[in-house]
């Protein structure tokens, strides 16, 4: 066999050797930051969250001053991307829109995560009688139109941010506790749940050392596209009028503002940058959780 070849292999088996040593957690992030989609994903999104969380001390507007000089204005040096039928900044009101949307949907992603947690682990760990309760009253919130679902909790506890939180958060746990339920039936039976389980360990001990530990990967990558998800709820929510309520700004709500025939025909710029904004700031958030979905992936050890 030629020398080179003999070390092309030789150098394939050690960093295959290196990679297998190395924790799990490092292994991922490798897989990770192999992954081009992922990696672009991150690249827009930290400027993305940059720009909308420090605004406040380097753009001279805020979102609801109004300049009746300018109003309908499109681009310019004074103002960037234009203003609105008012004379409001929409550069200032993007930004804030944008922390407005991030702010509900991963507050309402923290709040369905542990929803979802909670009552996946508890199906998963509870026993034969509280896991099959358990399970049809997931199996009743599932069955439920989710867009008829979302308009009627809408318009029982109205409108504004923390309502908004509230239906989305409402909305969006079903499926991480059939993830969770499912990884924890199989742990269950492992030899040392159920030695923990002969020493008295208690339901809360068995969620915490050994149910949240063996299902962060689920709990990462579902919080990841949850977040995607809660931008997109929000938007549709205050574009239909029932979420975020103005003068507070975001993204959907700066939809619902320009949705009028003349504002698209003849000023595109109050509909065209928060649009922009929202499609690729929900795509980068996706490609960063494909990324983590397939680097928590254990059978990528065997691609």
């Amino acid at each position: 066999m030629p020398l080179s070849i003999r070390a092309s292999r030789w150098h394939e088996m050690a960093s295959l050797t290196h990679t297998r040593s190395a924790g799990p957690i490092r292994r991922a992030l490798s897989r990770f930051f192999e992954n081009g989609a992922a990696v672009a994903g991150l690249v827009i999104l930290v400027p993305i969250l940059l720009l909308t969380l420090t605004y406040d001390f380097w753009w001279p507007y805020k979102p609801n001053d109004i300049d009746l000089l300018a109003m309908n204005r499109g681009p310019s040096s004074a103002h960037w991307l234009g203003s609105d039928g008012v004379g409001r900044d929409i550069m200032a009101r993007l930004l804030q829109g944008g922390r407005t949307s991030l702010l509900v949907a991963t507050v309402s992603m923290v709040i369905s995560t542990f929803i979802g947690f909670f009552i996946g682990a508890l199906a998963g760990f509870a026993g034969r009688f509280v896991d099959g309760a358990t399970m049809r009253f997931v199996d009743l919130a599932m069955t439920l139109p989710p867009v008829i679902f979302l308009l009627v909790l809408a318009s029982i506890v109205g409108s504004g941010i923390v309502p908004t939180i509230f239906v989305i958060s409402l909305l969006s746990w079903p499926v991480l506790s059939r993830m969770v339920r499912a990884r924890l039936l199989e742990l269950r039976e492992r030899d040392f749940v159920v030695a923990s389980r002969g020493m008295g360990a208690g339901l809360w001990h068995l969620l915490i050392r050994h149910g949240l530990p063996n299902t962060i990967d689920i709990l990462v990558v579902y919080a990841t596209l949850q977040v995607a998800s809660g931008i997109l709820l929000e938007a549709g929510l205050s574009f239909l009028g029932l979420g975020v309520t103005p003068p507070e700004a975001s993204w959907g709500n700066m939809l619902n503002a320009a949705r009028a025939t003349h504002v698209l025909e003849n000023y595109p710029w109050q509909w065209m940058f928060p649009g922009g904004a929202l499609v690729v700031t929900v795509l980068a958030i996706n490609f960063v959780g494909d990324g983590l979905r397939d680097a928590f992936d254990p059978r990528s050890e065997l691609k």
